[in-house]
C-alpha cells in the first residue's frame, strides 16, 4: 500500500467521523428554551429538565419533586457550592420552575450549602 492511498483512507475516515458526530444530539430531551440577551457561563454540577408536559428530569431520568430532592442530594454529594442548571421549556408554567428552585433552596437550608440554580436560555 503506498502513501497516497493511506492518506485517502485517513481523509475518508475523518469525513465519516465528522458527519456522524453531527447526528448525535447533545440533549435528548427536546425543549424550546426561553430567549435571553445575557450570557452566564458556570461550571455545571447537575442538569435538570422540565419538558412541555411539565415532567421533571434529573439528568435524563424522569422524577417527581420528592424523588428530585433525594436525587439532588445524591448527585451534589459533599459539594457545598454546586450549580444546578435548569433547562425548562418556555411553555412551562412558572410555578413548576419555582417548585424546582424551592427544592434546591430546601437542600441549601437543610445542609447549609450554597447551591445555585441557573436557568438555561438560548441566545437571541
Amino acid at each position: 500500500m503506498n502513501m497516497a492511498s493511506m492518506s485517502d483512507l485517513v481523509f475518508l475516515l475523518l469525513i465519516f467521523f465528522m458527519l456522524t458526530s453531527t447526528l448525535i444530539a447533545p440533549h435528548a430531551i427536546k425543549l424550546l428554551l426561553p430567549a435571553s440577551e445575557s450570557r452566564t457561563m458556570a461550571k455545571q454540577t447537575v442538569t435538570l429538565y422540565i419538558d412541555d408536559a411539565t415532567q421533571i428530569y434529573l439528568e435524563e431520568r424522569p422524577v417527581d419533586l420528592n424523588t428530585l430532592h433525594i436525587g439532588l442530594i445524591d448527585k451534589l454529594g459533599a459539594e457545598t457550592e454546586g450549580s444546578v442548571v435548569l433547562r425548562s421549556d418556555k411553555t412551562v408554567p412558572i410555578q413548576s420552575v419555582v417548585s424546582v428552585i424551592d427544592v434546591v433552596n430546601k437542600i441549601n437550608a437543610d445542609k447549609g450549602t450554597k447551591h445555585k440554580v441557573i436557568l438555561a436560555t438560548q441566545p437571541n
